[in-house]
């Protein structure tokens, strides 16, 4: 493991916790907290009483759903660790944490492998380039399996597993594991996380010799130097084959994967570890696109990535990524070009601080003082601004009217729904223009449900929720060619005028994907200037707003500008954009459309014996089943079904299978509407 005495961020973890729901990563975490002595009493997630589930929602409902950071320190380094939420819901919790992370477990359940959302937050991962390494849990559970669970790391993810344990025993009689790497067995007899060494078993010795052999296979065919000294020597030493595992994390290449049981303490330990030999520090990193080297000598940058109001004050937890601040000094915010005041610095511990003098590159802390900042936002030295990319917000897809019971609760309700919004970006507040009713908008129904009980709980204001309804979309199925628009405008001032032509058709496949929108321009011989045409594809996507089928935001469009003319007086950007909104909203009328509706893919798991009722509620609801599989007397179903029918859709199922049933869910692509429902959705609204 490479380290620098010159630079203290070597000596730094930032690392998430990333899985499916329920797969132990909240278990995990508190498991690491008691290893590393940063807690002297382990809680239990039943019981509500785990250092990072705090917030009292959180206990009630046993699941994660905010992002708690916390802090230890093990083998003389400092690990800096969140706990992500694991259900579908509050996905861009993980995203906005991702964005700040250097490195990442990823949790899998033994007995269900890779499921839907441990799927989702890899693929969040991927974009961000985070290095991972992947502890399969639970094997003390019966029908856990290690090797079925490494096949469908392999088989779903795409990724290339390279496994450094061997369990010894199995289900309840799981004790320990076979290090592959020295070659010795770590036994866990007593299960407080005290492991003894001591040599490989015999029954195990053939089958551990016989898989230390894969794996020196699998990182020779991965990495250069490990080929050659293979090719040389027939096998690698101990110092090779960590140092190949490594780079390999580093690079993405390849992802070591341990194993244990969280729950009772077993392979916590060579998991942080493994967290100090093959995860990055920031200094192992290239500098985030836009940012400087983690050095805390160079200019202060920061990102800002998650705001909690608490009884305490506002909290803003930034990520520093280069230099050093101390409390009491200024800082830029570099979007507003506002400076504000650093008035307190904390090392958090989910709901505890520790108070600090200041904060270096490589750090993750929680601040007191700013006003302003929200999650995304850039922090810099004020002498050497610099602008970072901030975390990517997903689009809501559910929404409820919300309105408060007493009428002189209003001005309340709305200064609490500005809080929200400013705690959790996927939240968006609107005002219906034809109705006048306030509008929350969420990423699902349990997202909206957590939102609306903070408000009660917090703010103690009694809230009237309408039902949810989901985010339509409507797109062209066929468009028109050479739409003709004039925007002539005579008010006895300075005229307006703009003549554009357009094509208007649908999107091909990948065009527009994060917009659903693709505009381009063909006009030649300078018929309209430059900054026209940028006028122009402004006042399209203001068009995009609302379309003609039922005022729902339009998508997987493309616009073509042919032909246009200008007036050597009259013609302006705000004339252009005028034509380019009121064209494309004409000739989206003169085009053939149809509504898309949000589509989850859902998987629920039931006892066999319930199954049959179980298929014949997801068709009702419009599903399209695409997989089932059955499992030590389980059946697990999977299948396609629209967001809107899928409102109560827990307590049916728990009706249905007296309450063994459980599912989750991930979000689909959109899916066009059947005729019959459009009609039905269009009429009511």
């Amino acid at each position: 493991m490479r380290t620098n005495a010159t630079n203290p961020t070597t000596l730094v973890r930032n690392l998430g916790i990333l899985a499916h729901v329920d797969a132990g990563k909240t278990t995990l975490t508190e498991q690491i907290l008691f290893a590393t002595g940063a807690i002297h009493k382990r809680g239990e997630v039943h019981e509500g009483t785990t250092v990072t589930d705090y917030d009292a929602q959180e206990r009630d409902r046993g699941i994660t759903i905010f992002a708690a950071a916390v802090s230890c320190a093990w083998g003389g380094h400092r690990v800096n660790l969140i706990d992500t939420p694991g259900h579908v819901d509050f996905a861009d919790e993980v995203e906005r944490s991702l964005r700040v992370l250097d490195g990442a477990v990823a949790v899998f359940d033994a007995v269900a492998g890779v499921e839907p959302q441990s799927e989702s937050v890899w693929r969040q991962a991927d974009r961000y380039g985070v290095p991972r390494i992947a502890f399969v849990n639970k094997l003390d559970r019966a029908g856990a399996d290690l090797d079925t669970a490494v096949a469908s790391i392999r088989n779903r993810l795409g990724a290339v597993p390279l496994v450094v344990q061997l369990p010894i025993g199995r289900e309840d009689g799981f004790t320990g594991v076979v290090d592959l790497l020295e070659m010795r067995a770590l036994h866990w007899p007593a299960g407080d996380g005290t492991y003894e060494t001591g040599p490989v078993p015999e029954e195990l010795r053939a089958e551990a010799e016989r898989r230390r052999r894969q794996l020196e296979e699998a990182v020779a065919e991965l990495h250069p130097a490990a080929l050659e000294e293979f090719c040389t020597a027939s096998a690698l030493t101990g110092r090779t084959l960590a140092t190949a595992l490594r780079d390999l994390t580093l690079s993405g290449d390849g992802v070591v994967v341990l194993c244990g049981s969280a729950y009772r303490n077993r392979g916590v330990e060579p998991l942080l570890d493994a967290v100090l030999a093959y995860l990055p520090s920031p200094a192992d990193l290239p500098p985030v696109r836009g940012t400087r080297p983690a050095d805390p000598a160079a200019p202060f940058t920061a990102l800002a990535f998650k705001v909690t109001a608490t009884a305490t004050g506002r909290l803003t937890y930034l990520r520093v990524y280069a230099g050093t601040v101390r409390k009491g000094e200024s800082v830029l915010d570099a979007g507003t070009g506002r400076t504000e005041r650093i008035g307190r610095i904390l090392r958090v511990q989910a709901d505890r601080h520790e108070e600090r003098e200041e904060a270096v590159a490589g750090d993750i802390v929680a601040v007191i003082g700013l006003k302003s900042a929200r999650a995304g936002t850039t922090l810099c030295a004020p002498s050497a601004p610099l602008l970072l990319e901030p975390p990517v917000v997903a689009d809501p897809v559910v929404s409820v009217a919300v309105e408060a019971e007493r009428s002189t609760d209003t001005g309340k309700l709305a200064s609490a729904l500005a809080r929200l919004v400013e705690e959790d970006p996927s939240l968006v507040v609107r005002t219906d223009a034809e109705t006048g009713q306030t509008v929350l908008s969420g990423m699902g129904e349990l997202h909206l449900e957590v939102a609306v009980e903070k408000i009660r709980r917090g703010q103690g204001v009694a809230v009237v929720v309408g039902r949810p309804q989901v985010s339509y979309r409507e797109t062209v199925v066929r468009g028109v060619t050479g739409f003709v628009h004039r925007h002539v405008k005579q008010d006895g001032g300075a005229g307006q005028f703009a003549h554009i032509v357009l094509d208007v058709e649908p999107a091909g496949e990948g065009e527009g994907e994060e917009a659903g929108f693709v505009f381009r321009s063909t006009v030649t011989g300078g018929r309209v200037p430059q900054e026209f045409v940028r006028a122009v594809e402004a006042g399209c996507r203001d068009a995009l707003a609302a379309g003609p089928l039922g005022g729902y935001p339009v998508t997987g469009l493309r616009v073509t500008l042919t032909d246009g003319a200008t007036h050597s007086k009259d013609s302006s950007e705000l004339a252009f954009r005028a034509a380019g909104r009121f064209g494309l909203r004409d000739a989206l009328r003169a085009s053939a459309l149809e509504l898309l509706e949000p589509v989850a893919e859902v998987t629920v798991t039931v006892p066999d014996d319930a199954v049959g009722g179980v298929l014949g509620d997801l068709a009702a609801r419009r599903g399209r089943v695409s997989a089932s599989r059955t499992q030590s007397g389980t059946a697990v179903v999977t299948a396609a079904v629209p967001l809107a029918e899928l409102f109560g859709y827990a307590s049916r199922l728990r009706g249905r299978t007296q309450g063994r049933g459980t599912f989750t869910t991930h979000p689909a692509p959109l899916a066009p509407v059947p005729s019959a429902v459009a009609t039905a959705v269009l009429t009511t609204g």
